[in-house]
């Protein structure tokens, strides 16, 4: 298991300066991982700093409350992919799912996918603010609109990812969509639990000493 390849190197922080940014850029090439993962602003930053290097450029879109117009959502997508970016991470509208307002979910989902065409859409859900019912729901309204991924987490809100409820989103989604798990995952022991519990893919800022852990381990 190559575990480099699960991980999204990522750096959220409201403070990060353009320092911080390169340096996971280089951590991430120096360790291959799958994609480095930011704001928007930082895209064009971060596509010229992994440039014929493999790594991918992931972008998060309406991060992290997600309570954005979905107009503000599309924008920020197209802005991102005309600046690089091979994957988004959109965080979904929880207002509209506290609200059974189902039909603006699966259309906001459905608008950012067909922006993103072959590109991936990953759709953050905030599992920590919702029931076991509306994790299931969003799962589902996710799929149904043509999303690539469910994720857990910003990292942002009251918790991070569980292993229960990767497992559910799993059995929820099936084995042909990709579940993400990101949010106060810092050990090579996190990472393990959540791809057992069914997880392709790893959001990560303690990227670098998860993978030293494993150095150590061999």
């Amino acid at each position: 298991m190559e575990i480099n390849k699960y991980i999204d190197h990522t750096l959220l922080k409201a403070d990060a300066k353009k320092e911080d940014v390169i340096k996971i850029c280089k951590e991430a090439i120096e360790y291959k991982f799958k994609s480095v993962c930011v704001n928007s602003s930082f895209a064009k930053l971060v596509k010229k700093e992994l440039e014929d290097s493999g790594v991918d450029l992931t972008v998060v879109v309406g991060f992290p409350l997600g309570a954005m117009s979905t107009e503000a959502k599309v924008f920020e997508t197209k802005y991102a992919i005309d600046n690089g970016a091979d994957e988004i991470d959109m965080v979904i509208n929880i207002s509209a799912l506290k609200d059974k307002d189902y039909g603006y979910l699966e259309e906001e989902i459905g608008k950012l996918k067909e922006v993103c065409g072959q590109k991936i859409l990953k759709v953050i859900i905030e599992t920590c603010l919702l029931t076991d019912d509306e994790k299931v729901k969003v799962c589902q309204i996710a799929k149904k609109a043509g999303a690539d991924f469910v994720k857990t987490s910003t990292g942002f809100s009251t918790a991070g990812a569980k292993v229960e409820d990767v497992r559910l989103m799993r059995e929820t989604v099936g084995e042909d969509m990709g579940v993400k798990a990101s949010g106060g995952i810092r050990t090579l022991e996190d990472v393990e639990k959540f791809i057992e519990a069914g997880a392709s893919r790893i959001g990560a800022s303690a990227s670098v000493q998860i993978m030293e852990e494993l150095k150590n381990r061999e």
